[in-house]
């Protein structure tokens, strides 16, 4: 069992909930494991990524994240008090650089897309955790992602409006995901206060 050094929170959600935002509040450090995406490099024909049905990678898809990569990082940030995890850019779909992260004196909150995929190998490994999803509106996430992520030019807008959509229409199996994975979901505003108790 790795030596639990500090509490271990994952908040879940769809896309442009507000995770990140939480996380960065409240974290201590705060670990966004959507750098844990693989790069357009490993998509090949001898090892192709998971493709959306009009023939363009499928980001959303866990077969595109390194669950593995993301749960080491982890462990060895709560048994060793720091670890290096890569710095991922949405817009080439490749690492540009790693970089250090240190536990101060905690909460570790991690969050990102794939968040429910971690939850069962950590429990495995017999890390303490916490998970909580995220309980918003659909149609205000789906805003709120778009703005975000015109905003930062993640991708050329017709596959941000087709990827918006698709995430908007699946909402409802992202909640599910989580819930199923263990998650316990919890409004916003109430996070924000059981977040708050935790780092006071």
């Amino acid at each position: 069992m790795p030596k639990q050094l500090s509490p271990l929170i994952l908040l879940g959600g769809a896309s442009g909930s507000g995770k990140s935002y939480l996380a960065h509040r409240f974290g201590r450090p705060h670990v966004e494991l959507d750098n844990f995406y693989r790069e357009i490099s490993e998509h090949t024909p001898e090892t192709p990524l998971p493709q959306t049905g009009y023939g363009e990678i499928d980001w959303d898809h866990a077969g595109t994240w390194n669950c593995a990569l993301a749960v080491d990082a982890l462990v060895d940030l709560l048994e060793s008090g720091a670890t290096e995890v890569p710095n991922y850019s949405i817009s080439t779909s490749s690492y540009d650089s790693m970089r250090r992260i240190e536990l101060n004196g905690g909460p570790l909150v991690a969050e990102g897309i794939f968040v429910s995929e971690i939850l069962a190998p950590l429990q495995r490994l017999g890390v303490p955790v916490r998970a909580y999803y995220i309980e918003v509106s659909a149609l205000g996430t789906a805003i709120r992602r778009l703005v975000r992520d015109v905003r930062e030019r993640r991708k050329p807008l017709p596959f941000l409006l087709k990827r918006g959509y698709a995430l908007f229409r699946a909402d409802r199996d992202i909640r599910a995901r989580h819930l199923a994975a263990g998650f316990e979901p919890v409004k916003k505003k109430a996070l924000k206060e059981t977040l708050a108790s935790i780092t006071s």
